[in-house]
């Protein structure tokens, strides 16, 4: 091998090395008021644990592990899951390798293998959600899957809750409703009217995303509630 093709092939590898870095480094950061609720409060006590946060509330029966979107900073979710905590359902906000949900798929097993709650639900946002439908797939460890702009690409055999904006710009509608094949009769869907895809979090504006008619604080809300109702119905 002549120098000339050593010096080229050197050049290549660190173009991908430095395209690598670059990528994984580039990604959706929490907001200051996200981070603000990474603080303990009368009703919630925020714990960090080997692989994300713990917001340990006043249930102690029924906890919900969540998947964050693709390169967004898991704790950009953390309003949506104080506000649950408070309400009951203790939730594990997963911090994904290089913010990417692929990468973690089954992170949910040192969770459920090392916890002592009754029932356990799976979600994610976007990746995270098409990795928790995986995840829950492959397991039979969780009690269903709640879906944020999320769809599953095979069979899912337990209670699915969806949930999506209608101004939502990123989810592919499509590929979404053809895979409600994979659902049927387990799936209850929620759209939230003025909501979009980035709105489930506080990482400000998302690439390809529609502009949101609501607050952020609104669609979370109306998300906390639907996730109660269908915990409730889930496990009545």
């Amino acid at each position: 091998m002549n120098k000339k093709i050593k010096i080229g092939i050197v050049i290549v590898l660190l173009l991908i090395v430095g395209f690598a870095i670059f990528y994984i480094n580039d990604y959706y950061h929490a907001e200051k008021i996200a981070t603000d609720s990474l603080n303990d409060n009368d009703n919630v006590s925020v714990i960090k644990t080997s692989n994300g946060m713990l917001f340990d509330g006043p249930g102690n029966d029924t906890a919900l592990i969540f998947y964050p979107g693709a390169k967004v900073e898991y704790t950009s979710y953390a309003p949506l899951f104080m506000n649950l905590s408070e309400q009951g359902i203790d939730s594990y906000l997963v911090e994904m390798p290089f913010n990417l949900a692929f990468l973690g798929q089954n992170s949910a097993d040192e969770i459920i293998d090392g916890g002592n709650y009754s029932h356990y639900f799976i979600s994610g946002h976007s990746l995270g959600g098409a990795m928790a439908a995986s995840y829950v797939n492959s397991t039979n460890k969780t009690d269903g899957l709640i879906l944020f702009a999320a769809y599953p690409t095979s069979e899912i055999e337990k209670p699915v809750l969806s949930i999506y904006g209608t101004n939502d710009k990123v989810l592919n509608l499509e590929k979404y409703n053809e895979s409600k094949q994979f659902m049927d009769d387990n799936l209850t869907e929620c759209l939230i009217n003025g909501g979009n895809h980035a709105q489930f979090a506080y990482y400000g504006n998302q690439s390809g995303d529609g502009v949101a008619s609501i607050s952020a604080e609104s669609q979370q809300d109306q998300s906390v509630n639907e996730i109660l109702e269908f915990i409730g119905d889930v496990l009545k």
